[in-house]
């Protein structure tokens, strides 16, 4: 047994994978729209200019990741604003990049408008953990699947 400065090593517990995927992988499809168009059909102001929207399927749900992440070339089929720039930590290292607002995300029946960070082209979309958290939904990484949580237990003011 290899001892460590905080005490002997825990033994490790592997899962056997029944879904095909990479353990602890969850997938979603997810729809996400132009949230200032959405307002302008509300309002009756769109001026017959359609609800710009993505309907994605198998995204991958990235407990590492803060929000919703789009590839450069699907953020600008769905027109978001660009609202700033900024700093972003990955495993990949350290880059500048752009943060767009309006995005709104829907999921298992809820929804939230949400920034979206910019992706090169190539890359697949991420939704992070801020978008479920604020929709009330759950990963559950050992099953491989997203629990939509009861309105009770996640909607708190």
């Amino acid at each position: 047994m290899v001892e460590l400065a905080y005490g002997p090593r825990a033994p490790r517990k592997w899962f056997k994978n029944t879904e095909g995927c990479a353990l602890g992988q969850i997938h979603a499809d997810i729809r996400v729209a132009n949230r200032v168009d959405e307002a302008l059909v509300e309002r009756g102001l769109a001026n017959g200019h359609p609800v710009r929207l993505l309907d994605l399927e198998a995204v991958l749900v990235d407990t590492g990741a803060t929000t919703l992440c789009l590839p450069k070339s699907q953020v600008a089929e769905l027109g978001l604003p660009l609202k700033r720039r900024g700093h972003a930590t990955t495993a990949a290292g350290d880059f500048w990049v752009n943060i767009y607002g309006d995005a709104q995300v829907y999921l298992l029946g809820r929804n939230v408008t949400v920034e979206c960070v910019e992706l090169d082209d190539g890359t697949n979309p991420l939704l992070g953990v801020e978008p479920l958290e604020f929709m009330g939904i759950e990963p559950d990484l050992r099953n491989q699947r997203l629990i939509l949580l009861p309105d009770e237990e996640w909607f708190r003011v």
